[in-house]
This record gives C-alpha cells, structure tokens and sequence, in this order.
C-alpha cells in the first residue's frame, strides 16, 4: 500500500482559515460506507441520522495555549510547541529554529519561567525542563497563544473556538476538531431523543503535526498519545452494543481511542495508557460502527483511518465531490459523517 494512493487535489482556498459564527452551521457529507452514496446536508442535520440507542464517542480533552516564545541568552527568539507532558516540569516539544535549541540551551519566557534543553526526541524534538514559581497551567494561560495549525495563518479572535463545547481535561496540542461542530443545544436535542453520549480523553500530540514521510505506508511508525476511558463510559459503549445500537465516533482520536482498548470481542474497560495505533485499509474494527470527521489531508494518517470504515476509492471519490462543491477543508472546514 503506497502512501500516493491517498493523494487528492486540493486548491489551497479551501483551506478553512477561520470558523463559522455558529458551530453546527458547517455543512456536512453523509457517505454510505457501504455503497459508496452520497449526500449534502448542514451539520444539525445530523439529527435525522441518528437513532434512539446509539452511541456518539466524544473525545474532552482541552487544548492548552502550548505555543510560547523564550529567549535564548543570546538574545534569539525561539518558539516552542508543547507536545507531551513526561513529568510535572518536562515536556517533549517541537522547536523553531531547532538548531537555536542544543542540549544545554537556556531560555526565559517574560521573566516568569525558564527551561533548559535536557535531550533530544524522536524525529528532533525537544526535551526541556521547565523553573518556575507558582502553577504551570496558570503561567502557561498568561504567556501561551492556541497552537493553531500551520495551514491556518489567520488569527484566531476567539481561542475559545479551537476547543469542543464539552472540552474538560486539559493536555492537547490540537482539537479533536470533528467535534468543534457540535453544540450544547445539539448535544442535549440528541439526549432527549435517546442518543448515548460517551466521553474518552485522548491528548492529541506530535501525530498530527507529523507527515506520513515513507513510501510503503506499513514503515509509518505513530508517536504515542495518552488516553483514558472511565469505568462508566466504558459500560456505556458496551451496553449499547449489547442492545444492538450504533457507536458513532466523533473524530480520529476517539475512534483510535476506542479501538486501542477494545479485546477482540469488542468489549471495553476502563483503562489508560498509551497508543500508537496505526489504523488503515485492511483494519478490521472491534467497536466503532460509524464516524463524524473532518475532510483530511492528501496522504495523511487521517485520511487512510477514514478509508479504512469504507474503502480508500469511495473516501477518494468523496473527497473529490467536496472539492467540486467547495466544502472546507481541516480544522474549521466542514464534516463527514460515514455511516
């Protein structure tokens, strides 16, 4: 399976820069994973898909402000991209200009924190260790910026947008941006009408920065992610299969989530831990039925994971309909919902 398989044309003006005034106005692509159909509706429309006793899977962990600017003692300023939290002072990070950042390089954040470089990561990350006084999360509100991603070059007025309405643990460096679209208002209509709501935390990290670089796409190795699954969430998803309802997972994350913890029986407990799962076409799936998600990149991860719940030709044929019809593309782009 090569990598170039997934490629698509996409003119850079349907990048979304910015999101819509209202969440659930996006529009939304209903694809038959089965026979490949398709259809146009608006994201509320989403109710009409949606039956008494499935299951959606969200996804609440929270976006930190993880993007900040040190000064070396040189006087340079580098800009750092926290990625994952190792211990209460030590961060894996991405670093521009990496070559500013040797192991043993200093740096002050506004006279309220430093940090030095301890060691190099994976695929040229960073290590650092961060000194301060005070609480990190409180210092970190007050000199870090959304860690937008680098398509998005607009600014964003309102950072409260590039977090889901449900958002609760804090911990990521992007949204789980499938469920950017949804409301309370739509949350709580889908409850009244007998929708199971089931919460998963995955902290999104350095996978989703990271391009698929290899050819053959069984080399691409996943970086790790943290996850949790609670005991009663847990039950949720397996009663509802037990009664013989849907899970619906809301993104990427929440369908990795739950297929890392699922037994071959599809049945899930409460658990958390660490996964690289790697899911493309010929992945048989133990628990997730259904899919809402945003239109991906050419040749991404993402991309090869929604291929997967149907086949990469009715995904590619898919994507080149919204194309044709101008739906937005990434993290404030439209939404797919693969049934």
């Amino acid at each position: 399976m090569n990598t170039h398989d997934f490629y698509f044309d996409l003119p850079e003006s349907l990048i979304a820069q910015t999101p819509l005034e209202k969440r659930d106005s996006s529009r939304l692509m209903v694809l038959d994973k089965k026979t490949g159909d398709l259809s146009h509706h608006i994201f509320t429309d989403i109710e009409s898909y949606l039956k008494k006793g499935d299951c959606l899977v969200l996804n609440n962990t929270k976006v930190i402000p993880a993007r900040l600017f040190g000064v070396k003692e040189t006087g340079a300023t580098v800009e750092f991209l926290l990625l994952k939290r190792l211990t209460a002072t030590r961060w894996e990070t991405l670093v521009k200009p990496g070559r500013k950042a040797k192991v043993g390089a200093k740096f002050d954040f506004g006279g309220k924190m430093t940090c030095e470089v301890v060691d190099i990561g994976d695929e040229g990350s960073r290590i650092i260790e961060f000194t301060f006084e005070g609480i990190f999360e409180e210092i970190l509100d007050e000199l870090g910026t959304m860690p937008l991603p680098p398509y998005i070059t607009e600014k964003l007025e309102d950072a409260s947008r590039y977090n889901t309405v449900y958002a609760k643990h804090e911990g990521s460096a992007a949204a789980p941006t499938a469920g950017l679209h949804f409301t309370e208002d739509l949350l709580k209509r889908l409850k009244e009408k007998g929708v199971n709501i089931a919460y998963i935390t995955l902290h999104v990290g350095l996978g989703t920065f990271r391009p698929v670089k290899v050819d053959d796409v069984l080399e691409h190795k996943m970086h790790s992610e943290y996850y949790q699954l609670d005991e009663a969430n847990a039950q949720l998803i397996n009663e509802t299969k037990a009664n013989g309802g849907r899970v619906i997972s809301v993104g990427t994350t929440s369908t990795r989530t739950v297929e890392t913890i699922a037994n071959e029986a599809g049945l899930l407990e409460a658990k958390s831990g660490w996964t690289d799962i790697f899911i493309y076409p010929g992945y048989t799936f133990k628990v997730i039925d259904g899919l809402i998600t945003n239109f991906h990149l050419p040749e991404s991860t993402l991309i090869m994971l929604v291929s997967a719940l149907s086949t990469k030709d009715f995904i590619l044929h898919a994507y080149e309909e919204a194309v044709k019809e101008k739906y937005r593309f990434f993290s404030f782009g439209d939404a797919m919902l693969i049934i």
